[in-house]
C-alpha cells in the first residue's frame, strides 16, 4: 500500500516522503529544502531513502539534497537547471520515471521557473491519481511568476486542470488559507469557495494540514484555473483599470494583482 507523508520545514513548505509499499523501508522524498528533518523523520521512521525528486531550482526545495547525499547515495532525478548541479538523471516533458513500480509522467509547467517540471502518477488500484508539483500550482492559488509570459504559465496550468478531477494535489507549501482569503475578494458569490474557506480556517486554527487538494475543487474555487469566467475578467479590470480579452491577459493581470496584496 502507498502511503504519503508530509515533513512540515522551514516557514510553510512540505517535503513529501512517498512510501511505495508498508512491507519495504524503501522511500522517496521530493524538494528536500532543508536536510535536518528529512535525517530525523527517516531515522526515527526506520526509512531508507532511496532517491529525490525534485521540481525546479529554488533553494527551498533544493538545499538539502547535497547533506542528504552525504548519507545516502541516491539517485536525484529534476529538471535540466545549471542551478541544481545535483542531480544525477535530468527529465524533460513527457518522460516516464518508474520508481518500485510507482509510474510518474513528467509534466513542464514553465512560469514559476522556466524549468520548472512536476511529477503525475495514473490511479492505480492502490491510489488515485497523484500530482507532485512544487510551485506551480498551490491549493486556491499558483506560484509567483518568474520566468517567461503570462501565457506561458496560463498554458502550464491549463496542462494540469486536464489532469482528472479526482487527481490528489501534493504542492510545496501551506499557503491554502492566503490563497483562499484572496480568492474570496475575487469571487465573493462563489459559494464553494466561501465554503471551502470556512473549512480551512477551522482547520488552521487546529493546526491541521489543507493538503492535498483535489483538481476538481481547484477548478471550482481556484481563481487562477477560472480565468475565463466573466467575474473574474470583471475583477481584475476593475483593478487594474486596463481591458483584458484573454484568459492569459487576464491570468498575469490576476497575478501582478496577488504579488500585491496584503497578506
Amino acid at each position: 500500500m502507498l502511503t504519503i507523508t508530509p515533513i512540515p520545514a522551514l516557514d510553510s513548505n512540505y517535503f513529501w516522503v512517498i512510501r511505495p509499499d508498508l512491507s519495504s523501508p524503501s522511500v522517496y522524498v521530493v524538494d528536500p529544502g532543508d536536510a535536518a528533518p528529512v535525517m530525523d523523520f527517516l531515522i526515527r521512521s526506520q526509512l531508507e531513502l532511496s532517491a529525490i525528486l525534485v521540481t525546479h531550482r529554488h533553494r527551498d526545495h533544493t538545499q538539502g539534497i547535497t547533506t542528504l547525499l552525504e548519507h545516502w547515495q541516491v539517485p536525484v532525478y529534476g529538471p535540466d537547471s545549471e542551478l541544481i548541479p545535483q542531480i544525477t538523471h535530468i527529465l524533460n516533458n513527457n518522460d516516464v520515471l518508474q520508481l518500485d513500480g510507482i509510474t510518474f509522467r513528467v509534466i513542464a509547467v514553465p512560469g514559476h521557473t522556466w524549468e520548472h517540471i512536476v511529477y503525475f502518477c495514473d490511479s492505480t488500484s492502490n491510489h488515485p491519481p497523484l500530482l507532485f508539483c512544487g510551485d506551480a500550482l498551490f491549493a486556491g492559488g499558483c506560484g509567483r511568476r518568474f520566468d517567461g509570459t503570462a501565457e506561458i504559465m496560463w498554458d502550464s496550468l491549463q496542462k494540469l486542470a486536464a489532469l482528472p478531477d479526482d487527481t490528489q494535489i501534493y504542492c510545496a507549501h501551506e499557503y491554502t488559507q492566503a490563497n483562499l482569503a484572496f480568492a474570496v475578494a475575487v469571487e465573493p458569490d462563489n459559494i464553494e469557495l466561501c465554503a471551502r474557506f470556512e473549512r480551512v480556517q477551522h482547520a488552521r486554527a487546529q493546526g491541521l494540514i489543507t493538503l492535498p487538494s483535489t483538481m476538481l475543487l481547484e477548478k471550482r474555487t481556484n481563481p487562477f484555473l477560472r480565468c475565463q469566467q466573466s467575474g473574474i475578467r470583471i475583477f481584475a479590470e476593475d483593478r487594474l483599470k486596463q481591458l483584458l480579452r484573454t484568459p492569459a491577459e487576464i491570468f498575469g493581470a490576476l497575478r501582478l494583482i496577488k504579488d500585491n496584496w496584503p497578506n
